[in-house]
């Protein structure tokens, strides 16, 4: 994998914005495989497709493009807020590729990969109408709050400028995969929030107490369920039988 832009693509444009567009979706079309089989290469759709920027031919995984000159923050602007909640009912969102450049040297820096099974509408948040005055007054869009996306959804393909071994990606990928098996969006919502949990403890090992700490800020996130410990301990099983926790006993669990 080549991490330098062919600046060639965007001698047409004169807009900063406009070069940087091309340049990082020639990048990602000519250099980046898919993270999810291996495939060689993705295939771009044709621009304003409203399922996403680029897609696997082979298992026909689809990808949204996010670039940004310098590091992502805590939030990452993203279209129409209704658009977006629509497409977690119905499991349309496509993976998230997160892509910072160094406009400078004309290279990436990072890429990261957010499979879709990542999106829950806890992370997703509702930005102000745009202002009468706005060409689409009105309109509301969206904010992905990236700082609440756990570290095990955040699949690094480039690091520091340099490439990730493709082996780790994949199986870096394959390790969260079970949690397309919980097709209803809120159960899946509490494996992630425990999950986070589990990563901010930074203990390979851990009790259930440990992770009963947390226990007043997944009431807040869950203000229906007043059996928050219960389900706290039924989340470390969903984990555990997936294999990214392994219980060693009296109530302790590594994390694999």
């Amino acid at each position: 994998m080549d991490v330098s832009f062919d600046k060639s693509v965007a001698a047409g444009y004169r807009s900063p914005a406009q070069k940087a567009r091309v340049m990082t979706e020639s990048w990602v079309g000519s250099q980046v495989y898919c993270p999810s089989c291996g495939q060689g290469s993705l295939n771009q759709y044709p621009n304003n497709t409203p399922v996403g920027d680029f897609f696997c031919p082979q298992c026909s995984e689809q990808f949204e493009l996010k670039a940004k000159r310098g590091t992502f923050g805590a939030k990452v602007v993203d279209g129409e807020y209704r658009t977006m909640l629509r497409r977690l009912s119905s499991s349309e969102v496509p993976n998230l590729f997160a892509l910072n450049y160094d406009q400078t040297r004309g290279r990436v820096q990072n890429l990261l990969v957010i499979p879709s099974h990542f999106f829950v509408p806890e992370i997703i948040e509702r930005r102000k109408p745009l202002a009468r005055t706005a060409r689409r007054a009105g309109w509301v869009g969206c904010n992905i709050l990236f700082s609440q996306i756990p570290l095990a959804g955040r699949v690094s393909l480039v690091s520091e400028g340099r490439p990730v071994s493709k082996p780790t990606v994949l199986a870096a990928w394959q390790r969260t995969l079970f949690l397309r098996d919980q097709k209803k969006v809120e159960a899946r919502g509490w494996t992630l929030d425990v999950m986070r949990c589990v990563e901010q403890l930074s203990m390979p090992e851990f009790s259930l107490a440990d992770i009963y700490t947390y226990e007043g800020r997944l009431s807040k996130l869950h203000a229906n369920n007043r059996h928050v410990r219960a389900k706290i301990r039924q989340q470390l099983q969903v984990l555990r039988d997936a294999g990214y926790l392994e219980f060693i006993g009296q109530g302790r669990y590594r994390v694999v």
